[in-house]
């Protein structure tokens, strides 16, 4: 990539959640001039994600998972990449993960399903079986009697700090970061590019990200686009598992839409609901929190006496395109909707996994459009 700043060129990207932050990181790594501008809504979905690096598990194929994949074995270029700009705890740790089901046809079909999947991974470990004592032992609160599979290289990421440090590195890098709304203003200036407004300030970059989650639809708007990314609610439940190390347990998934997953202080996350059509409401609901709780009992019994901690709420950006299938959420929308404008966002519920190498992708592709090569 180009060296120097000099006529480095100059990106905005709008939104900071993994999408926009590992963009942002991505461009200022590569020498361009960056600024982030987001207004900190409340429910942004990587401020709510339980983070689950797990991919070789998903019942969706094709494109879908070949990014899906694509994003875990990053993960490790990504971390070094954030150390060398002093930022070495994103909550990223291989912990395994448990493939969980009291049926054993749905538990063979994932073990027919992963195996080939990982046999060219660098990241994704070994499967094994593991019958139901064996699981007890690995997370003890769990149902006893639950069968399933074991995935080794299975890891989980915190999306809060993620975020954070994908940010402090940009500005480490020499970006600008602002907490504010932004506003496309079209055809602007003597070079007929869209300007961005933020808070009294206007700038007019040479190009534009919009990451924007399920608020990308609203920021585009003026330029007359809309690329059909909808806000789905997504309710997770975090417990105390008081006087237990939680800091090692693998992630749990039971082979459906559910998941828990353990982090460092004795906390448990369990979730999660998704509500399709929700819209941006990211309110905590009476019928999510009786799923939740249902949910984690049924799974997990032995969280009965768990402190409960908080309830977050995500509105998770979903795409309409159908090309995931099972996965439940469409191919994330990152794609030129401008002349100088790109879109990146519709993640669903993959974004903590396929973001960065997504960002990492974006960044090299508006770059060169640029001619920053």
């Amino acid at each position: 990539m180009g060296s120097g700043t000099a006529f480095a060129p100059h990106v905005a990207v709008i939104g900071s959640g993994v999408a926009g932050a590992s963009t942002a990181f991505s461009l200022a790594s590569a020498g361009a001039r960056v600024t982030v501008i987001d207004a900190g809504a409340p429910g942004a979905a990587t401020m709510a994600g339980a983070g689950i690096i797990m991919p070789w598990a998903t019942a969706a194929g094709g494109e879908f998972y070949r990014l899906y994949a694509d994003g875990a074995e990053h993960y490790p270029r990504l971390l070094a990449q954030l150390a060398e700009h002093g930022v070495r705890e994103v909550g990223y740790r291989v912990t395994g993960g448990l493939l969980m089901n009291d049926d054993a046809a749905v538990v063979d079909a994932a073990a027919a399903r992963i195996r080939p999947r990982i046999a060219g991974s660098g990241v994704a470990g070994t499967l094994e079986r593991v019958d139901g004592d064996r699981a007890v032992g690995l997370v003890p609160p769990l149902r006893p009697g639950l069968a399933g599979l074991y995935l080794s290289g299975a890891a989980r990421v915190d999306g809060r700090l993620l975020r954070r440090g994908l940010l402090r590195a940009t500005a480490d890098l020499g970006a600008t970061v602002r907490g504010a709304p932004a506003r496309l203003v079209p055809g602007a200036g003597d070079t007929g590019r869209v300007r961005v407004e933020s808070d009294g300030v206007s700038i007019e970059p040479d190009a534009v990200v919009v990451a924007a989650g399920a608020w990308t639809d609203a920021v585009l708007r003026p330029l007359g686009v809309r690329v059909g990314v909808t806000g789905q609610r997504g309710q997770i439940l975090h417990l105390r598992a008081d006087g237990l190390d939680t800091s090692r347990w693998p992630s749990v998934h039971p082979l459906s839409d559910v998941y828990l997953v353990a982090f460092d202080d004795s906390r448990v996350v369990f979730g999660a609901t998704r509500e399709s059509g929700s819209g941006i409401d990211a309110r905590a609901t009476a019928a999510g929190q009786r799923m939740l709780y249902n949910g984690v009992l049924s799974l997990a019994p032995g969280l009965a006496d768990a402190t409960v901690l908080e309830t977050r709420v995500g509105i998770r950006p979903v795409s309409a395109d159908p090309a995931a299938g099972a996965a439940g959420a469409g191919l994330p929308v990152v794609r030129r909707v401008d002349e100088h404008v790109w879109v990146n966002a519709g993640f669903g519920a993959a974004g903590l996994t396929m973001g960065p190498v997504v960002g990492h992708r974006l960044a090299a592709e508006v770059l060169g459009r640029l001619g920053w090569t």
